[in-house]
């Protein structure tokens, strides 16, 4: 332990490098400690991923899943937030090593702690070439981008049709069957069903055709066999129309490739792979092939236990040998997790290398599929439909931070239950589609080109 706990007045510095679930909950649950604590991140707000795809279907706004980083932190005297981006670490020296994003400045930070949160962004396999046709949803920028393309398809086949060019019914791609690409594509579907059936004249949106592509041979597959099976009927009855065992080989603008099989998309989206984020590596310890962390039990750093990495960069096992999932319940009972051993060894005076290891206790899982439908796995409870969905409901609200928050969200989705509106639809930024030309012309010249979809049975 840092001699300076006890013969120096300066107390210990915590520098924490993120503000998603892990970072924050290890910066407030620290606050109470003799401790100054330094949080950095790139973006100035904390934003509740899980309901990321409210945004991009235009459900909700992004004030009502975000919130600032300091207003969330502002009442603990002893914590700092520093709006930055960490370029590296010198461990040796206990440094973390930043750039101001306004000058380009390098600044070194020092730490007797360190707590590394950077989370995760999406991978396309080695094809990162594919991204500016197939956006994923990460951040509030990836949510308001996936706005615009989908409500821009509608307003440009409106307006073709209205020039007498015809009226095709747009193709939505969704590629990847896990909890974001099952969410899209179900909501999706709502939107083109309901939420927008009777604001055009020229077209007709209910016509639209929502795919959702899955390379394994189950949607959802982390979950049990028959609650993905639930998934897949509830997705059928909203009208998604669901291709599993196929590999995506190409997207080009506008035309998505399965093999040797193109089919046109007005808008592909990207929901099929994670990638740790890319400081995971500038550790220099060993990661996975997703680029996460191989940490010890304590979710410590092999060799440097005074560093700390937690939430989707951590590569850790459970009891049984399963691999800790990149959810926020882990990321947030890691980020408090570390925080009491911090604190237990700074009023103690503790041994770095005494500690219990971490131990996840798995509450549930669940997955939201569209409006009453949705799966739930509690232990051995499972269930599925208007049930699970409430209980998806509830956990949600409850995670969101904020009173405001949790209210103003509760009311949209009260209003929109009932009345199928969904008021956050505004196109922002640019009104072009990539491979929209393209697409259509395709579309007119080869109609023999769509893939036949393939369910699994």
């Amino acid at each position: 332990m840092n001699d300076k706990t006890h013969n120096n007045p300066t107390p210990p510095r915590v520098v924490i490098v993120g503000a998603g679930f892990g970072g924050l909950n290890a910066a407030e649950k620290l606050a109470a400690a003799p401790v100054q604590i330094t949080v950095i991140d790139r973006k100035n707000h904390h934003t509740f991923q899980p309901l990321l795809y409210q945004v991009a279907t235009a459900g909700l706004s992004p004030g009502e899943i975000a919130a600032p980083i300091r207003s969330i932190l502002s009442r603990h005297r002893n914590v700092e937030v520093l709006l930055a981006e960490v370029t590296g670490f010198d461990l040796g020296r206990r440094v973390v090593q930043t750039t101001d994003q306004s000058n380009d400045e390098t600044q070194e930070i020092p730490y007797d702690y360190l707590i590394v949160a950077a989370g995760a962004s999406h991978a396309y396999f080695g094809h990162e070439e594919w991204e500016p046709f197939a956006p994923g949803l990460k951040t509030i920028e990836d949510a308001l981008e996936i706005r615009r393309r989908v409500l821009l398809a509608f307003e440009l086949a409106e307006r073709r049709a209205a020039r007498g060019e015809g009226s095709d019914p747009l193709n939505f791609v969704v590629v990847g069957g896990g909890p974001t690409g099952v969410e899209l594509a179900g909501t999706l579907a709502e939107i083109c069903r309901h939420a927008l059936a009777n604001d055009f004249r020229a077209i007709d949106p209910r016509r639209a055709r929502i795919h959702l592509i899955e390379g394994g041979p189950n949607v959802l597959p982390a979950y049990p066999e028959d609650l993905s099976r639930s998934a897949l009927e509830q997705l059928r009855r909203l009208g998604v129309e669901v291709s599993t065992s196929t590999m995506v080989t190409r997207i080009e603008p506008g035309v998505i490739h399965m093999g040797e099989t193109p089919m046109n998309a007005d808008v592909i989206l990207w929901a099929a792979g994670v990638a740790a984020s890319p400081l995971g590596k500038k550790l220099g310890a060993p990661t996975d092939r997703a680029g996460r962390v191989q940490v010890n039990p304590d979710l410590s750093l092999p060799g440097h236990p005074e560093v700390f990495v937690i939430g989707d960069l951590a590569a850790l096992n459970d009891e049984s040998g399963k691999m800790l999932p990149g959810v926020a319940p882990v990321a947030i009972l890691e980020g408090r997790y570390v925080a009491k051993l911090i604190k237990k060894e700074i009023r103690q005076g503790g041994d770095l290398h005494s500690r219990s290891p971490f131990h996840y206790f798995d509450k549930g899982s669940l997955a939201t599929i569209g409006r009453a439908a949705a799966v739930a796995q509690f232990g051995k409870i499972h269930i599925s439909g208007f049930i699970a969905w409430l209980a998806w409901l509830f956990v949600h609200i409850l995670f969101l931070i904020g009173f405001r928050n949790r209210l103003l969200v509760f009311i949209q989705w009260a209003w929109s239950y009932f009345t199928y509106e969904r008021g956050a639809r505004l196109i922002t930024g640019g009104t072009n589609l990539p491979g929209w030309n393209s697409a259509h012309a395709a579309a007119h010249t080869q109609p023999s080109q769509e893939i036949p979809v393939t369910i699994d049975k």
